[in-house]
């Protein structure tokens, strides 16, 4: 049996549960996209892959406080790399490929009458993606740092986010492939969870809304080969 076979509310403690983007509902394509560029102007893709999330920070693209070619020319000067704004931007949006196994858990949590959202540090590209696959639809927030003003590496957002909800801290659970963001969350009351891959992530799952499963995996209502 897996979490979409059984009722996953009675034993939980939560009322919210809030998704990263990128890494979580889909394939992580700003990493991916960076990785690309870097390869073609040679540059050690680890140190790119910094210094791009620095300066989507520093400009404020990530906040909405500039535009994309405001990023992509200051990541050239610092940088050095080559290519019009739009190629480059492909290179990332075009990387971007939604989880269906986690939408279709979403879909299962809402049934279950829990508030679903997003939470994550976009800029306007997370509407143009909700554009290409209409996403949207399924969640009944989406917190996108672009429109909010405010990203996950200011601890303040998470007191902002559960002041929006209305709902105390520690009925909230997050899902994020960033340790920061996650100690973040878990530093203002929030439960949360670290996805690393599909296995561990299920396997959380299962302990926090059923009490059931161990590190070995013994007794765990995920396994390797179920389907969602």
């Amino acid at each position: 049996m897996n979490l979409l076979e059984k009722s996953i509310c009675k034993n939980s403690k939560i009322d919210v549960i809030l998704f990263d983007f990128g890494g979580v509902l889909s394939e992580e394509g700003w990493k991916k996209g960076l990785r690309v560029i870097a390869g073609a102007n040679a540059l050690n893709a680890d140190r790119f892959i910094q210094t791009a999330a620095d300066t989507i920070y520093e400009t404020g693209f990530i906040t909405g406080k500039c535009s994309e070619g405001d990023f992509w020319n200051t990541l050239r000067r610092k940088t050095g790399i080559k290519g019009d704004n739009a190629s480059l931007t492909h290179e990332l949006m075009s990387r971007f490929v939604l989880n269906d196994r986690m939408i279709d858990l979403v879909k299962k949590l809402k049934l279950e009458k829990l508030t679903v959202g997003i939470l994550s540090d976009q800029t306007d590209w997370l509407d143009q993606l909700n554009v290409r696959f209409d996403f949207f639809k399924y969640f009944d927030y989406v917190f996108n740092s672009y429109h909010l003003g405010k990203g996950k590496r200011d601890i303040s957002l998470f007191d902002d986010i559960a002041g929006l909800l209305k709902t105390p801290p520690d009925r909230i659970l997050f899902i994020d492939d960033d340790p920061g963001n996650v100690e973040r969350a878990r530093q203002k009351g929030w439960k949360a969870i670290l996805y690393v891959d599909a296995e561990s992530f299920y396997l959380e799952m299962n302990k926090l809304f059923f009490n059931e499963g161990n590190i070995n995996g013994r007794k765990t209502l995920y396994k390797r080969t179920c389907k969602l």
